[in-house]
């Protein structure tokens, strides 16, 4: 069973990620505040879920949440400024859009900036500790999954619709066989590596 809190004096918001290691597509980030009696007995880490589950539970998180919000960082912007500080932006811009404002912030990882005034912990594991956490990796999940759901109906070579972005062995090989699409992140090495082959080519 999840933790309901990390601590109960301060009104606290969970914080995740999804899509941190896709080769394509934005990474969507998720906060939630739950209220004290939510049921979370059917919360867990989004990646032990099945989809069905998930899509179900972000149904009551959505509806029962104090407050809840989702933030968005571009392939383009990633490829500028790197995953990582990609998936922190994506958490303060959800954080941001929260129609009640947080006191205390729990992150799920061991890496997160400072977010204005509002004191924070980073937590490894934490969406499979803390049930804000895994109601926010439940939403960012979900939501990603439509996003890339929808770019697979313009780009389907690359099975966006069951890989989500992320580099299995049939994505790398549509990779090398159809070269890349307008949402592949550049400098991730399996797609970076093609430009290259690519451009090697053309130099020929």
């Amino acid at each position: 069973m999840l933790n309901r809190q990390y601590q109960t004096e301060l009104l606290e918001a969970g914080c995740d990620e999804a899509g941190r290691g896709c080769l394509a597509g934005p990474v969507v980030a998720a906060a939630v505040i739950l209220p004290a009696d939510f049921d979370i007995s059917f919360l867990d880490d989004s990646k032990k879920l099945t989809e069905n589950q998930r899509d179900a539970a972000a149904i009551i998180i959505r509806e029962k949440a104090i407050a809840w919000a989702i933030g968005i960082v571009s392939h383009e912007e990633i490829d500028k400024i790197n995953i990582l500080k990609a998936s922190i932006k994506a958490m303060h811009l959800a954080v941001d859009q929260l129609k009640k404002r947080p006191k205390f912030l729990i992150i799920d990882g061991n890496r997160f900036y400072k977010y204005k005034r509002i004191p924070h912990l980073a937590i490894v594991d934490g969406d499979a500790l803390y049930a804000s956490i895994a109601a926010a990796s439940i939403l960012a999940k979900t939501h990603r999954d439509e996003l890339m759901k929808k770019l697979h109906l313009q780009y389907p070579h690359y099975g966006w619709d069951h890989n989500k972005g992320y580099g299995t062995k049939l994505h790398v090989e549509k990779l090398l066989e159809h070269g890349i699409s307008p949402h592949h992140r550049k400098t991730f090495a399996p797609v970076r590596d093609t430009i290259q082959m690519e451009l090697s080519f053309s130099q020929q």
